[in-house]
């Protein structure tokens, strides 16, 4: 017997006629994010199987692939006879450091002569008789034994490690994402990346009123997305000609409202020269005064690209956590101030009127602006950023 890594997949298992494309998908994720380290890898249609030395180094990879339910370290045995099962299930908890267990066999080749219940219970009975300080606890023991046995193998599971679970890199086409330096918008990306969206970054950059600390901020956000997609680009916007021409032009409680409608007509626009399909926001519904339903709906008004916002329903304090699973809350919380807070007004229309809004941008020529803002996007590296941050 040997010890290797297997891969549930959970949802894709719901997939039917699409199950082939998503486990592929899967399949050549965990290639390319494996490409670095000596394996050896099978699929099939329920389960994957890796073969390694380094188990520990490819688990903590694989804590980071979208579309794994669970990775359970295995036991694969060589023989299927039921005899052989016992004297394996015997080596394998030798050292064992549990009181209570139960045998739980999941019996997937339905060819193998004995039922579940029957493997379970030869099984339990053979650690009974070899280790005396054992007792079985059906409800809730210490350990659960699982033995999965299949077609391509028997494997004794010794741990399981939940997976991020979702669906696979890539597999429902590429999404733009507007990114600050704030707690949600990195949450949102991450989310949509979950429902196997591949996400570039489009950053809003107003020099001088916002330093290279607020980019070299939103870059580190970007390299901690990256470790899920490392394919992942980051766009910047230069937006300072944008925002002077709405502060110069008496916009006043109405300033956000404004930036953001041009936020979103330059990232549409974008989107669909480089055939992104959708938008991705951190807008959460009320968080602020430009995302209550009023605010969100006339913002919403200049784009005809899908808009989706993942974090819409979820709270301040769910986010944030969140964030710090995924490790971008302690960039994002560092005062860098980012074009979304300066000129700032006091107090923020949360009601705006479309009336009000289309009178002040048809004070200052914002298609123009909207088309030199486009032609000053530039692809950021994001590996340099600055480690000082932290």
């Amino acid at each position: 017997m040997e010890k290797i890594i297997m891969i549930k997949y959970g949802e894709l298992t719901t997939k039917k006629g699409n199950r082939n494309l998503f486990v592929d998908a899967l399949f050549n994720n965990i290639k390319d994010k494996l490409k670095d380290f000596k394996f050896e890898i099978k699929k099939y249609r329920s389960r994957m199987y890796i073969k390694t030395d380094e188990i520990d180094t490819i688990v903590n990879l694989l804590k980071e692939v979208f579309g794994i339910h669970e990775i359970d370290l295995v036991y694969s045995l060589e023989n299927r006879d039921i005899e052989s099962i016992k004297d394996n299930i015997v080596e394998i908890f030798k050292d064992h450091d549990f009181k209570t267990f139960k045998v739980s066999t999941n019996r997937a080749d339905k060819t193998y002569p004995l039922s579940s219940m029957e493997i379970s219970k030869i099984l339990g009975g053979v650690l009974l008789k070899n280790y005396s300080d054992l007792s079985v606890d059906v409800k809730n023991p210490d350990m659960v034994i699982d033995v999965d046995l299949r077609e391509e193998g028997i494997f004794v599971v010794y741990k399981k490690i939940n997976g991020l679970g979702g669906y696979p890199m890539n597999v429902q086409g590429r999404a733009l994402a507007l990114l600050s330096g704030g707690i949600d918008s990195p949450v949102s990306i991450y989310l949509a990346m979950k429902r196997g969206l591949h996400v570039d970054c489009i950053y809003f950059d107003s020099p001088p009123h916002t330093s290279d600390m607020a980019l070299d901020k939103v870059k580190k956000l970007v390299n901690i997305l990256s470790k899920y997609d490392s394919n992942m680009k980051l766009y910047v916007v230069k937006f300072t000609n944008v925002q002077e021409a709405i502060y110069k032009n008496r916009a006043n409680n109405y300033m956000i409202t404004i930036m953001r409608r041009m936020m979103y007509r330059i990232a549409s626009t974008y989107a669909k020269e480089k055939d992104y399909k959708i938008l991705i926001t951190g807008e959460s519904i009320g968080q602020v005064a430009s995302q209550t339903l009023t605010s969100m709906n006339v913002i919403n008004e200049v784009t005809n690209i899908p808009v989706i916002r993942p974090v819409a329903c979820l709270d301040k304090i769910e986010i944030m956590d969140i964030a710090r699973k995924i490790g971008t809350y302690n960039i994002s919380i560092l005062p860098y101030e980012d074009c979304c807070t300066i000129f700032l007004p006091k107090h923020p229309v949360i009601n705006p009127k479309i009336e009000i809004v289309n009178d002040i941008e048809s004070r200052f020529n914002y298609i123009t602006l909207t088309i030199n803002a486009i032609d000053s996007i530039r692809e950021v590296n994001t590996i340099n950023s600055k480690n000082d941050l932290l």
